[in-house]
């Protein structure tokens, strides 16, 4: 049974769920859709042309969905959709896209965004991810699945952050983040190896780590030009996946790419 506390402001024009719990003082509008068994726990606001999927949990003082912070946005009817099962802490903002980036802002399933989090307009987040108090990301940057971004990091507008890579805190990430790859804090922070311990929790055995170690050192490590190291990496990866998407991502970035630091 749906429960909305006597103190919320929800439109009759929005789209309310089956066992959705909405508390104290949340603000919902006319254009939101809400999932089965969503829970708003109290001053919330969801707003503009928003779909939210089933079992997510809004902490206090969350705001979702206003218009981008983008002086070229007018009015556009652009989207947030957040999938299932997220859990969305005190005081994040999460904004809508804009016509220049496509019209949508995408969450995925199963993220963690911890306290005061931003996540800005057209930026698309897939599944597993992390983001630590006060990260920010600014306006189109894709996020992959299981990505960890430490506290207080602030992510470039444009960039990708790769599947299982892990950003340490108070990082200021001005290139993309290779998957699998461990970035070490501060600005324009640089990598500091594979994410063991990620990629151990996500079930890589080690013959997958040897030869994401072996294509790291090529590509993000080694001297020379990028094609030929490109040229190498992909004949070492032979078909193994997990390397033949690290050559992927490092040869189709359009920003630069974050490397090892050179001693």
């Amino acid at each position: 049974m749906t429960s909305i506390h006597p103190t919320a402001v929800v439109s009759d024009k929005a789209s309310i769920g089956n066992e959705v719990k909405i508390g104290p003082y949340c603000v919902v509008d006319e254009h939101v859709v809400l999932g089965d068994r969503c829970e708003l726990i109290s001053h919330v606001v969801i707003a503009g042309h928003t779909t939210v999927g089933s079992n997510n949990r809004f902490f206090p003082f969350s705001s979702i969905g206003h218009e981008p912070q983008d002086l070229k946005f007018h009015g556009e009817p652009s989207e947030l959709i957040i999938g299932d099962q997220n859990t969305i802490r005190e005081s994040v903002t999460i904004n809508p896209g804009t016509e220049g980036g496509g019209m949508l802002t995408r969450i995925g399933n199963n993220n963690l965004l911890m306290a005061y989090c931003h996540i800005a307009h057209d930026c698309l987040l897939e599944n597993n991810i992390v983001m630590a108090n006060n990260a920010t990301l600014a306006g189109h940057v894709k996020v992959d699945d299981g990505a960890i971004i430490g506290g207080m990091s602030a992510i470039h507008q444009f960039l990708r952050i790769g599947r299982h890579s892990m950003i340490g805190g108070m990082s200021g990430v001005v290139k993309d983040i290779p998957p699998y790859c461990l970035t070490a804090g501060g600005y324009r922070p640089s990598l500091a190896g594979l994410n063991l311990v990620g990629l151990r929790r996500h079930g890589f055995n080690h013959e997958r780590i040897k030869v994401l170690k072996e294509i790291y050192r090529i590509l993000l490590q080694k001297k020379g030009k990028i094609e030929a190291r490109i040229d190498e990496a992909v004949t070492i990866a032979g078909e193994d996946e997990d390397a033949l998407h690290l050559v992927e991502f490092v040869r189709s970035s359009e920003r630069g790419m974050t490397v090892h630091c050179r001693d």
